[in-house]
């Protein structure tokens, strides 16, 4: 069987009229989905897989839809199509297919699993022009097994071979959705120097994004219109996630894509903190509110070395768990197969079974119409793909610095994308945060001025609008007359200490701090110039050692450490240094306690949610199906910033009081994992109730009326 490249590109023409089949069903059927699980094929598993055992399973998890591999690596059916390898265990069984039937049988969705991303050799020799090749021109291995070879999505590989295997699995199986793992790229763009890559801009700029998000969005409606050819209420989803670090333009595929499938298994590393799948869940809110959305969970060994096949601790899956579903996401078990598809390490089994179980009787309090925050953190996608930062920084310390901020300070907050800044986008929100956005457009700074101009509040920090969105220096600060700053000089970095900020008068920023002139600044600096009556100047840096020379040189400057302005409604707070980033480096108590002043500052009084409690927490409210949910994360824990959870450590009374809707009333509230209903009080337009206990998570379900 040959390849023709005019039959794969033929597309039926009832495929592009997807629109007159909107009407039809007022709720897609993904969006109804709760629960979904995954067993990862390995090619040994066509000899030992018990398919009944292995569908009962994800049965009895009360799944609603499971992946089932394909692959486009290693074929798990009886293909046609060249260069889909079958596995060396397959022999003349239909592995896909059985999968599919036995989990049709049992209500659940099948969605056709797909890994575009490597072939092997053979297939290197009869179609080079498929493969990523590196400066020399040779086919770039796989860098865990070189008997794999990358390919490259600028290639007809994407538009010959994938749809061959798309259009077969359509034409032999009765599937929901087909799904692409691997590709697009999460967290880097690709480098490759095939022949297709050399006609595009040098890999790693902006206009090199543009072609890439052009090629994406259009493999994206190429395979979605080959899934509706099955029926029109299939689709092709791609694996995302990233965080705000992805690859791909998220406001353009979140307006196309009908499934955010999150690929962040677990903490990757030493430097993931441990609420890194809310912060993914919250990108997810910020790019596609109201889709599916989900988040997969590995209860295999993440992190550094991996272990595939075994289990990770109980407590930090659980806590994975708890965030998907805290912020807004479909909670996902995924293992590696093994011994009869389920691997010769079970215990991953029943933790995920119990958990699920747990948010099947609660699901109502999961569905939810809106967050209830007011405060939005801007997520500059361009800024953390093309931005360099100072030498030594990272570009996620940013966002972390502010994100730990947030949590101290227990703030509740959502992101907003860079590129959903329209009037329309804003209006719910009393503040915006900027840490270090230093890439905006003309027009983005036009809608930030407009939103401070109707009475929004802004803090920002360090470089923020200093480039523009095609990463071009300005001359000056894009927002310099927002803020009333001019910019005096290039960014000072540390040598020795880090410089200080001397206390010239006081102000609600300050709350806290006494017996003191100095506070710490940050650790590199734009200077700005001189304005009137500052709250805080600079105090240059001077060397650390030896302690008989350190000291400042110069003991008052007018160069301000923070500039405060109030216009109308609006408050404005910007911080010269990258304060957020030093604070999340040093761990500095004073740095966070002005953070947390500041945020408190500007985002002003009646925030619609308060817990008081001991802790470190973050929480999520939402408007539900059934009244309202205040999710209450608990990460007071020693791994809490490195390595994994190994057990939990309680905390006691949080103190909560809701604002409510005008016209709305809580005729009752319920802890949805003590399963228990405890007391409130009413009044004022605010409902008042105290949690007793939080272990690792807690929903305050509030049925409203």
């Amino acid at each position: 069987m040959d390849l023709n490249r005019r039959d794969f590109m033929m597309v039926p023409a009832a495929a592009m009229a997807t629109s007159l089949f909107a009407a039809e069903t007022a709720v897609p059927w993904q969006r109804k989905i709760r629960r979904l699980g995954q067993t990862n094929m390995t090619e040994h598993d066509p000899a030992v897989l018990d398919v009944e055992q292995w569908a009962d399973y994800w049965a009895s998890l009360k799944v609603d839809a499971t992946m089932v591999s394909v692959t486009g690596i290693l074929a798990f059916y009886q293909t046609k199509v060249p260069y889909h390898r079958k596995g060396k265990f397959l022999g003349d069984r239909d592995f896909f297919g059985e999968c599919c039937a036995a989990a049709r049988k049992r209500g659940i969705h099948v969605i056709a699993r797909m890994s575009p991303d490597l072939n092997w050799e053979d297939a290197v020799e009869a179609h080079p022009e498929w493969f990523e090749r590196d400066a020399e021109g040779k086919a770039v291995h796989h860098t865990e097994d070189p008997r794999l070879f990358r390919t490259c999505m600028f290639t007809s590989y994407m538009t010959d071979y994938v749809p061959a295997i798309m259009r077969e699995i359509n034409s032999l199986y009765d599937v929901d959705g087909i799904f692409t793992n691997a590709w697009p790229p999460l967290g880097t763009l690709p480098v490759c120097h095939c022949e297709q890559c050399k006609k595009l801009p040098k890999p790693g700029t902006i206009d090199y994004w543009d072609k890439f998000n052009e090629r994406t969005i259009y493999l994206w409606k190429l395979y979605d219109s080959i899934a509706k050819q099955k029926k029109p209420t299939n689709f092709y989803f791609a694996n995302l996630g990233g965080g705000i670090r992805s690859t791909a333009n998220l406001v353009q595929l979140g307006e196309l894509c009908e499934w955010f499938q999150s690929d962040n298994q677990g903490r990757g590393g030493d430097d993931t903190p441990i609420w890194g799948c809310a912060l993914q869940g919250r990108v997810c809110s910020a790019v596609q509110k109201g889709k599916m959305a989900n988040n997969v969970t590995g209860a295999w060994s993440t992190g550094t070395p991996r272990w595939r096949n075994v289990y990770k601790s109980p407590q930090e899956e659980r806590m994975w768990f708890n965030e998907t579903l805290a912020s807004g996401m479909v909670p996902y078990h995924h293992i590696i197969g093994g011994e009869n598809g389920m691997g010769e390490d079970r215990r991953w089994l029943e933790p995920a079974h119990k958990y699920f179980e747990w948010t099947a009787r609660h699901d109502a309090h999961f569905v939810n119409k809106r967050s209830i925050a007011n405060l939005g953190v801007v997520m500059g996608q361009r800024t953390h793909l093309f931005y360099q930062p100072p030498p030594g920084a990272l570009m996620r310390e940013y966002m972390d610095g502010m994100y730990y901020a947030l949590l101290e300070g227990r703030y509740l907050f959502d992101f907003v994308h860079e590129d959903k800044l329209a009037p329309e986008d804003l209006a719910k929100y009393a503040a915006l945060l900027l840490p270090n956005t230093a890439l905006l457009s003309d027009q983005q700074c036009r809608q930030l001025r407009a939103y401070v101009d109707a009475g929004g509040s802004l803090l920002a920090s360090f470089e923020t609008s200093l480039y523009t969105e095609r990463n071009e220096r300005r001359p000056d600060f894009g927002l310099a007359d927002v803020f009333g700053i001019r910019k005096a000089g290039e960014i000072v970095p540390t040598v020795g200490n880090a410089y200080l900020a001397r206390i010239e008068r006081q102000h609600a920023i300050l709350n806290g701090f006494s017996n003191t002139q100095w506070i710490p600044g940050a650790q590199n600096r734009v200077p700005v110039a001189p304005i009137d009556n500052p709250v805080l100047t600079v105090v240059p840096g001077f060397v650390a050692y030896p302690p008989e020379l350190s000291y400042p040189v110069q003991q008052r400057t007018s160069e301000p450490a923070v500039v405060l302005r109030e216009k109308g409604k609006s408050r404005l707070a910007w911080f010269p240094g990258d304060i957020e980033r030093t604070m999340w480096r040093s761990g500095h108590t004073d740095l966070a306690r002005l953070l947390q002043n500041s945020i408190r500052w500007v985002a002003g009084a009646n925030p619609p949610v308060t817990i008081e409690g001991d802790g470190v927490i973050e929480t999520f409210a939402w408007e539900t199906e059934a009244g309202f949910a205040v999710h209450v994360l608990n990460y007071t824990n020693p791994a809490m910033h490195r390595g994994w959870l190994r057990e939990f450590f309680p905390i006691g009374r949080q103190k909560v009081r809701m604002l409510l809707p005008p016209g709305r009333r809580v005729t009752r509230v319920e802890l949805l994992r003590a399963e228990t209903n405890i007391p409130f009080t009413a009044g004022n337009g605010a409902i008042e109730f105290t949690i007793p206990k939080v272990v690792d998570y807690e929903v305050a379900a509030l049925y409203s009326a």
